[in-house]
């Protein structure tokens, strides 16, 4: 039975909702160039996001994505409020109705119905965590591109989970290095490094950024009101490095007793750090952040703050310090993702390896000098004009349009 497509509602679910009228349309440039057409994409996602009819990140990019190609179709896991829905004309939404647990049943059912109704010339697999979803795709017969923006528990793990994790992602890596037709990294150091490790050829490694910026939001604003010292934005999740950055707060509060950290994020760990906060006598100098606004509201927020950290153990982007960067606001990072790449320590932001003592130095380094603090922030954003996000996502079309013709070429050989 074909599956009902109703009208796209978006705001159901949770998030913002978007405006009448954008839904209906993708971008589109002038002189759209032919090898945009008659090609059809099949993605498998762990995002449900836009199945719930919320405007995040991924909706944004498929925004611009989708008009490179005739068609889309995503296959995604079970979420509240999800349901099937078609955006921007040609790209189709399907939720599982089942656990995630049944996802690959779902989406080796759910593919091989689609496959009966047209060709794909390549399925796109977004590949995390013990990489259990992507088991559906190989049994689909078409070239796949695994996608991985980051290993859980790479480079370092902190729980025993994130090991098991890791440990079976090197595992599906060497299985699928001979078997995808690609994969797909978004930094251009550490996960080709890591792939080369595991036995992956290099013409098989296709470095596609997945962070982009609308410079429009995420730009400076200057009027608003400085409300944090230091922010805190992401998933309260163990690799997201959250004692280590409340430990060092504990030591920066002995220099500066009224410092101020805001924490915009929901997740599994609030009531342990909640407990943790109590016991480091934290309790008038953390903020909870509610949930904020869409885009916008995050963009307001980079701007209240004197500097983002992020103290992950293991990250893709991660995007929130681009964004912030963006927006002219000092950062504090580990070494993880793109961050090695992009950050001149002590030129354009900080970095720290994992300890909560030089945490603090950075951070007050950071305290006490405020014209640093400024020309640091705006060299930031000066280091993070190349993400513009016309540019990345058409670079994204146009290296899978690339691997298409090249795999092509390769069976016409044959």
């Amino acid at each position: 039975m074909a599956t009902a497509f109703p009208s796209p509602e978006f705001g159901e679910g949770g998030g913002r909702s978007v405006p009448e009228g954008v839904i209906s349309k993708p971008l589109r440039r002038r002189g759209e160039k032919v090898w945009r057409r008659n090609v059809n994409l099949l993605m498998v996602s762990g995002d449900s996001s836009v199945a719930q009819g919320r405007d995040g990140a991924f909706y944004q990019m498929l925004r611009r994505f989708a008009g490179y190609w005739s068609r889309i179709d995503i296959l995604c896991p079970r979420a509240p409020g999800a349901q099937p829905r078609r955006v921007f004309d040609n790209v189709y939404v399907h939720p599982s109705p089942w656990h995630k647990i049944l996802q690959p049943w779902f989406v080796y059912r759910r593919g091989r119905a689609l496959l009966a109704e047209r060709d794909y010339a390549l399925a796109v697999s977004h590949d995390y965590g013990f990489f259990v979803q992507s088991l559906g795709v190989w049994a689909l017969g078409l070239p796949v591109v695994s996608e991985i923006f980051h290993i859980e528990g790479y480079p370092r793990a902190a729980t025993r989970r994130e090991r098991l994790q890791r440990a079976a992602a090197f595992m599906y890596v060497r299985w699928a290095k001979n078997r995808a037709a690609a994969f797909r990294a978004m930094n251009r150091v550490e996960m080709p490094e890591l792939l080369r490790r595991l036995g992956v050829a290099d013409d098989k490694i296709l470095v596609l950024s997945a962070l982009y910026l609308d410079y429009e939001r995420f730009r400076p604003l200057p009027n608003e009101p400085r409300r944090y010292d230091v922010l805190f934005v992401g998933r309260l999740a163990a690799n997201k490095g959250l004692f280590t950055l409340l430990d060092a707060l504990a030591q920066v509060q002995a220099d500066h007793p009224a410092v101020r950290l805001g924490i915009r994020g929901d997740g599994p760990l609030r009531p342990a750090l909640e407990r943790r906060i109590a016991a480091l006598n934290l309790v008038s100098n953390v903020d909870w952040i509610p949930r904020l606004e869409g885009p916008d509201g995050l963009a307001r927020l980079y701007n209240q703050a004197g500097m983002l950290v992020c103290a992950s153990t293991a990250e893709g982007g991660p995007r929130v310090t681009v964004e912030a960067m963006a927006c002219g606001v000092p950062v504090i990072s580990t070494p993880v993702g793109v961050m090695p790449e992009l950050v001149r320590d002590g030129e354009n932001g900080l970095l720290f390896n994992w300890e909560a003592g030089e945490l603090a130095g950075k951070i007050k380094q950071l305290l006490d000098d405020e014209a640093g603090r400024r020309l640091m922030g705006e060299a930031g954003r000066a280091s993070v004009q190349g993400f513009e996000a016309e540019a990345v996502i058409e670079a994204y079309a146009r290296g899978y349009h690339a691997l298409i013709e090249r795999l092509r070429e390769a069976s016409c050989a044959c």
